[in-house]
C-alpha cells in the first residue's frame, strides 16, 4: 500500500536543518488543514496554490513530490 504525500513529507522533519525541503516539512506539519490523506500532484497542488503561504516557491513541492514518486512506485 503507498503512502500519502504527507506522510513521507514527515520524514524529512528536522528542528535544525533549513533546507528548503526540510522548511517544507516542518511548515506542513503545523497546516492542520494540508490535505494529508492524498497522493495526488493535482490536489496538493491545488491546495498550495490556494493555501501554502509558507511555501517560498512551487519548485520545492515539485521536487519533493518527484522524491515521493520516487521512493513510492
Amino acid at each position: 500500500m503507498r503512502r500519502p504525500f504527507y506522510h513521507y513529507l514527515m520524514t524529512h522533519r528536522d528542528p535544525y536543518k533549513k533546507d528548503a525541503l526540510t522548511l517544507f516539512a516542518n511548515a506542513a506539519e503545523k497546516d492542520g488543514s494540508f490535505p494529508k490523506q492524498s497522493e495526488s500532484y493535482e490536489e496538493i497542488s491545488r491546495y498550495l496554490e490556494m493555501s501554502g503561504d509558507y511555501l517560498e516557491s512551487m519548485t520545492v513541492f515539485d521536487d519533493a513530490f518527484r522524491l515521493y514518486k520516487e521512493t513510492n512506485d
